[in-house]
């Protein structure tokens, strides 16, 4: 598949190329057209530079020589037309250029954050380091455009037309301008980007090592200090940054020696350049006047491939950036539909699960699993620790492909549908629902963007929470208590008005008492609606209608007692 067509879906990652060229053509590809007009306008701004330049030293010398007034006026009329054409060429470079690369990084942005969507890979990779790849390595695609291709273009365009000017005035002048272009802008600029290969790729990865280092330090800092560890993650952020800081001076080692060895060319082919127009005109082969526009020539070509070693030194920390982007877009799904889906799923229904088999590789974790959770049932789902019951929950979450068996919502097939039609009729409260450092309201309309604070109030309500909407939760939650955390997720999940609840583990770390309170609560709220109580406490057995038991892979059921006692036999599982 070419570069150029590949596209984001949510069945599989992208078949991204890794070599230079291809991954350009992958940023580039669908903005070649601003990019290219952007390249154009700055090799005509150029351009207009370094004629103004040479227009000049014309227009100087020949005026010595007392040439018709008209000539002159000819000149000083152009001169002003240059000046004028390499303003408004400037402009519009930046406004075509700068405009493509945003919309390039726009386009990039788009294809990460929807693989990540689509692929929930977000597990895949460390917090900091993910954010790094998000922010910094997505962010380098600007880079590529503005500090890249724009200058390499009108670098090379101009300085064409620099050497075509040269060889017409004086073909030894020429060809010695056209060799000091090309060692300085293509031989010290490829060494530059030689030397600066490793140091960019090993300061992508410390910049990671620190954006993670510093998450962890903030998000397990009491952990990191109950521990007496909080030195030793301290040393590993400050290892990163002195890393990084090693980085940056080799970065400048390497600048000033494409900046030094570019000046070194450019003085030596400038002095060669006047030489032999000196030469040129002692033997009456060249005169005066067209010596001096040769050398103004030579002195604005070499005026456009300064800036060339920089920033080839910029690209390997570009490419480096781009690279690490290529484990994201490349991310294989965690699930995808066996095939198309047909009518939306039912609102309300029975949840069949047939024969089921999953769990990861190499470690099957379910083994013909055979679950009913009916229309408006209420089911306790027990086991011991690492027995499955997660895994089970996975794969009615969509985050789990099974390896084989059935789950089906109101007779209707819901591994065949796209996880996000699943997500909307299944939903639920996870063991350690998170919760964003917002208002109550913003976390509520996570669920239902267009809910009413009317709605919202009612909503929280039914589940026994009496917030403000405007209540400032704190991070993750910190100034509720996780009974409120629970209620409020659960509110969240009935805003969804889903068909299936799974509760797991809704009342861990609670006291009895609050226990009782907030899982009476919770189902009361959850009247009429199939739930799915996934729990290891005994004592909550006699709230729901039907108890399964895993263990080994495989579930036995018994009979709950329906808001009454559960029966001995439903909770088989001395060891939960």
């Amino acid at each position: 598949m070419s570069a150029l067509a590949i596209r984001v879906t949510p069945s599989g990652g992208e078949r991204v190329p890794t070599g230079p060229w291809n991954l350009a053509r992958l940023v580039l590809g669908p903005r070649w057209r601003g990019v290219a007009g952007g390249a154009l306008l700055g090799a005509a701004a150029t351009a207009c530079g370094a004629g103004l330049l040479s227009l000049a030293a014309w227009l100087l010398a020949s005026a010595a020589q007392h040439p018709p007034m008209m000539i002159l006026s000819v000149a000083v009329v152009l001169t002003r037309a240059l000046g004028v054409g390499r303003g408004v060429a400037r402009y519009l470079e930046r406004l075509v250029g700068h405009d493509a690369a945003l919309r390039a990084l726009a386009d990039m942005r788009d294809r990460v954050y929807a693989r990540l969507a689509a692929t929930e890979p977000i597990r895949r990779f460390r917090s900091g380091d993910l954010v790094t790849r998000l922010v910094s390595d997505t962010d380098s695609v600007q880079d590529l455009v503005v500090r890249g291709v724009i200058p390499v273009v009108a670098a090379a365009l101009t300085g064409a037309g620099a050497v075509l000017l040269g060889l017409i005035l004086l073909v030894p002048g020429g060809l010695l301008l056209a060799a000091g272009l090309v060692l300085s802008g293509i031989v010290v600029p490829a060494v530059a980007t030689a030397l600066s290969r490793g140091p960019a790729a090993r300061a992508a990865a410390a910049r990671a090592r620190l954006s993670t280092g510093l998450v962890d330090v903030v998000d397990g800092a009491p952990d990191l200090v109950a521990y007496g560890a909080m030195d030793r993650a301290v040393d590993r952020v400050a290892d990163a940054d002195a890393e990084l800081t090693r980085s940056a001076q080799r970065d400048s080692v390497l600048l000033g020696f494409g900046a030094g060895a570019a000046a070194l060319v450019a003085g030596l082919t400038l002095a060669g350049t006047l030489l032999l127009g000196v030469a040129a005109v002692a033997d009456g082969t060249m005169q005066a006047v067209p010596m001096a526009v040769l050398v103004l020539t030579a002195l604005a070509a070499f005026e456009i491939t300064n800036p060339l070693p920089a920033a080839a030194a910029k690209l390997s920390g570009v490419r480096s950036g781009l690279t690490r982007l290529v484990p994201v877009l490349a991310a294989e799904p965690s699930v995808a539909p066996r095939e198309p889906g047909a009518a939306p799923l039912p609102r309300r229904g029975a949840l069949a699960v047939r024969d089921l088999v999953a769990g990861y590789p190499g470690t099957p974790v379910l083994d013909g699993v055979t679950l009913d959770v009916g229309e408006g049932e209420h089911v306790a789902l027990v086991g011991a620790s690492g027995s499955g019951k997660s895994t089970l929950a996975q794969v009615l979450f969509r985050f789990l492909d099974p390896a084989s068996g059935s789950v089906t919502l109101g007779g209707q097939e819901i591994l065949t549908r796209p996880p996000d039609e699943v997500r909307a009729v299944i939903s639920g409260v996870p063991a350690d629902p998170h919760v964003f450092d917002s208002t109550v309201r913003e976390n509520l309309r996570l669920a239902a963007p267009d809910a009413t604070d009317a709605d919202l109030t009612a909503v929280l309500t039914r589940v026994g929470l009496t917030l403000p909407l405007d209540a400032e939760v704190g991070a993750h939650g910190a100034r509720l208590s996780g009974g409120m955390r629970g209620r409020l997720a659960l509110a969240r999940a009935l805003l969804t008005d889903p068909a299936l609840l799974v509760l797991d583990e809704p009342t861990a770390h609670l006291d009895p008492d609050t226990r009782d309170a907030v899982l009476d609560d919770l189902l009361a709220a959850a009247a009429g609606r199939a739930v799915l109580l996934i729990t290891h406490d005994p004592e909550v057995l006699d709230r729901v209608d039907a108890v399964y038991t895993l263990r080994d892979g495989h579930l036995t059921r018994g009979t709950g007692a329906g808001h009454g006692h559960a029966e001995p036999a439903a909770y088989a599982a001395p060891n939960t």
